[in-house]
């Protein structure tokens, strides 16, 4: 407490800055301050305690803009009490408090704020008045919420000027311009997914927690090193089956306008009914599919059974038919609701074995990946949200393309190291050639039939992956053929330095854009206002990972005593019985 004794005599560079230390006195050593006669050239108080003596008085020099504590008197007879709030702790104040750590820290939690103000001066806050503190800091350090909104034509504007080929569109809703929608593709992501990346596209959204109610939706894609890509991303003012069938068009318009023709795509999603349709409605030659992750997490939190999600993973990777009933089976042993349950998705859409088309080793997407890109963003504007895309965007493609330069290898580490450990096994293979095209590979425990021709081995490994399996490896070097060159070329070494080829351009910060001047405003300039859907109040509704209409509620059973309403392990049948035995 030291530095907040004063003494006559002591002098602070301006008037504020006295303000600003008494207030903090007031509020470390726990009295209420009252003020008496505050100016610009004179400051008087006194404590707010009835009966305690203690004042203070200070002036301005003369011809300057110093500050002088010209009297102390008397000293606190009243009492403290660290567990009431204080009225020197204004929201102001604990702005000033908290600045640097909202600096260094975006998701400064309000329960966080709460605790630091009580651990450092012994005072309690309300809950809602750190919460509106957060709120005013973080619009102070990077703009409120409506400037955002309100900018963002100027930024689309900057984003085609210095990256050209770039799509970047605001939309708008009625009279009065209220945002509803944005969409931002960058040509360099562009050009190095149709150039360079796998045909598989994740979609999702993740809720943004700004003051306006609005959800980020993106496609990303993998590159040759099974990296994340993301391709585009938007932002709307609703999450919707209409939303959904807006931002997939322009994906598709954007892909349309970069690509001779559009080749067959894989859209892994979270299985939402509007996702899906409007796949089949903009993309009707691509296959929609469930991401892995979200069906495995689903089956988990609906049965709380570690061991359904190790057998559905199983499921989906077996590579034959027999293989996949095994796995069914198994599922229906450990919970017939389960096995029910899992009858609503279409094995088409998540079973390697029953999906037509290659997954190129990919059952989940990567959306996850890219949501921590922008996760600590997530409570600023709009126009921040967006340059933290376009600044880790930026970084990851400078850094990739470096990194690429050094390597010497055919196919990307990744698949290389596949290819090497499928050449390994394959030299204890023995071969016997059928024809120009097919073989019979042996090993210690079965015989697989490949042929080179179609790029298919009975294993359905090469098929499936892209990438030749240790008994095409071993078909392959018997008749002195190339192995990679047998490889899909999005895993080439080529393929992924054209992914990075093109580079994503430096944008200008938000102070050197030509910003519009409301006065000189016409009937061509777009005044983007924010959306009239505000957060509401509490803790927002978790995404589901799977359309709900199709779920059926399963009902409890316990395998004890063959009754429903609760599990073997709460069954209390047997301690009954142990009871009448004993």
């Amino acid at each position: 407490m030291e530095e907040y004794n004063f003494f006559v005599g002591q002098e602070f560079p301006d008037v504020k800055a006295f303000r600003n230390a008494i207030k903090e006195a007031a509020i470390a050593q726990h009295f209420e301050l009252r003020t008496i006669k505050s100016d610009l050239i004179r400051y008087f108080a006194k404590c707010a305690s009835d009966g305690c003596p203690w004042r203070i008085r200070a002036v301005k020099l003369p011809n300057a803009s110093t500050f002088t504590i010209r009297s102390i008197d008397g000293t606190h007879t009243c009492g403290r009490n660290a567990n009431n709030g204080h009225h020197q702790a204004s929201v102001d104040w604990i702005v000033s408090f908290i600045e640097e750590r909202l600096r260094d820290n975006i998701n400064y939690k309000p329960k966080d704020i709460l605790n630091d103000i009580h651990e450092q001066y012994g005072i309690t806050i309300p809950y809602k008045q750190a919460w509106r503190a957060k709120e005013r800091g973080l619009a102070a350090i990077y703009g409120s919420s409506e400037e955002g909104y309100y900018l963002l034509p100027s930024y689309c504007e900057e984003i085609k000027k210095t990256n050209p080929g770039s799509v970047a569109e605001v939309f708008t809703a009625g009279e009065d311009n209220r945002f509803q929608r944005l969409f931002v593709c960058f040509h360099a992501s562009i050009y190095g997914f149709v150039n360079g990346c796998l045909p598989i596209v994740g979609l999702g959204g993740i809720q943004l927690k700004s003051k306006y109610l609005s959800t980020l939706l993106s496609a990303t894609s993998f590159d040759a090193d099974g990296g994340l890509f993301p391709l585009a991303f938007g932002v709307v003012d609703v999450e919707n089956d209409e939303s959904w069938t807006w931002f997939l068009s322009e994906l598709h318009g954007v892909l349309e306008g970069n690509t001779e023709y559009m080749p067959e795509f894989i859209f892994l999603s979270d299985g939402q009914k509007g996702i899906t349709d409007a796949v089949r409605s903009k993309f009707p030659s691509s296959s929609p599919a469930f991401c892995m992750r979200y069906l495995t997490e689903s089956i988990g939190k609906e049965f709380k059974n570690s061991r359904l999600v190790h057998l559905l993973w199983k499921a989906a990777y077996a590579t034959t038919s027999i293989a996949f009933k095994e796995k069914i089976a198994e599922i229906e042993e450990v919970s017939p609701e389960a096995a029910k349950w899992l009858q609503h998705f279409d094995p088409s859409q998540w079973a390697l074995v029953h999906f037509k088309g290659t997954r190129f080793g990919h059952l989940s997407s990567n959306i996850d990946e890219f949501t921590k890109w922008i996760l600590d963003a997530r409570e600023l504007p709009i126009i921040q949200v967006m340059e933290r895309i376009h600044s880790k965007l930026k970084t990851e493609f400078d850094d990739r393309r470096l990194k690429s330069s050094s390597w010497c290898s055919v196919l990307a580490p990744s698949a290389e190291k596949l290819m090497t450990e499928a050449i390994s096994r394959a030299s204890i293979y023995q071969v016997l050639r059928s024809d120009e095209v097919e073989f019979e590979v042996l090993s210690a425990d079965r015989s697989d039939i490949v042929n080179i021709g179609n790029h298919s081995c009975s294993c359905r490994d090469w098929q499936l992956n892209g990438i030749p399996c240790s008994h095409a490896a071993a078909a392959l070097i018997s008749c002195r053929k190339d192995v990679y060159a047998f490889t899909h070329k999005s895993f080439t070494v080529a393929s992924y330095r054209n992914t990075y080829a093109e580079g994503i351009h430096y944008i200008p910060a938000k102070l050197e854009w030509s910003k519009t001047d409301k006065s000189s405003m016409d009937d061509n300039i777009l005044v983007v206002r924010p959306p009239k859907l505000r957060r509401p109040p509490g803790r927002p509704e978790k995404r589901m990972c799977v359309d709900d209409l199709s779920r059926e509620k399963h009902t409890v059973h316990c395998s004890r005593c063959n009754q429903t309403g609760h599990y073997k392990r709460t069954c209390k049948a047997e301690m009954i019985n142990s009871i009448e035995q004993f």
